[in-house]
């Protein structure tokens, strides 16, 4: 197998590290060649937690997140630029663009959509777990013909307090209307988290859009 790249985004308030035993789930033999990375977020001081600092990729105005919820673009794109600086490294180092994959929950689920959408080459994809549309509807003009060849997997609970089901249904018809492939998948009953179902369908998504040879 040709190697691959998935970088995976947490969310607010959260650490790199305490997100790493998702990759033990990753057990097919696809994922020998793969290398994972989990950065953790800057210290920022946070809006919707009265200005309190916490590890955070961007400001977040408001909890719930809805989906007309004031954005934060000039901070959205500092930490796209992090993530696209990341992955040309990766790709510098030999790794296909098309077996790069980003995923991200919650906050780290926004920035994985932006940073996708933003990144001039077609790459493997993003997955969005419990995420929303960070950005509005001018940045569109900036996603290039290869970036909107990226599919994306969107997984978002039902039963989400923190950022509404609603925001997550926002999105497929956001990217749909710009020609992007987006797969949504809904989980009855589960809240502002991830389980073990949908990390197994992220597996398998992965697996089938891996590219055999570098």
């Amino acid at each position: 197998m040709a190697r691959s790249f998935i970088l995976w985004l947490h969310g607010l308030g959260d650490s790199g590290p305490a997100n790493e035993p998702i990759k033990t789930l990753f057990t097919s033999p696809e994922f020998r060649n793969t290398k994972w990375l989990f950065p953790s977020a800057p210290a920022n001081p946070v809006t919707c937690n009265y200005g309190s600092v916490m590890p955070s990729w961007f400001d977040i105005h408001e909890i719930p997140v809805t989906a007309d919820s004031p954005k934060d673009e000039s901070g959205l794109l500092k930490a796209v630029q992090n993530v696209h600086a990341t992955i040309d490294k990766e790709i510098a180092a030999g790794t296909n663009p098309n077996n790069v994959f980003v995923c991200g929950f919650s906050q780290g689920g926004a920035l994985t959509l932006a940073s996708v959408l933003l990144y001039p080459k077609t790459l493997g994809g993003g997955a969005v777990f419990s995420g929303w549309v960070p950005f509005n509807s001018s940045m569109v003009e900036r996603i290039t013909n290869e970036a909107k060849r990226t599919p994306i997997l969107w997984s978002h609970g039902i039963a989400d307090r923190t950022v509404l089901f609603e925001a997550g249904q926002a999105g497929p018809p956001f990217l749909e209307k710009i020609g992007v492939t987006c797969e949504f998948k809904a989980y009855p009953g589960l809240g502002h988290s991830i389980n073990n179902e949908e990390l197994k369908s992220l597996e398998s998504w992965i697996k089938a859009r891996l590219q055999s040879s570098s």
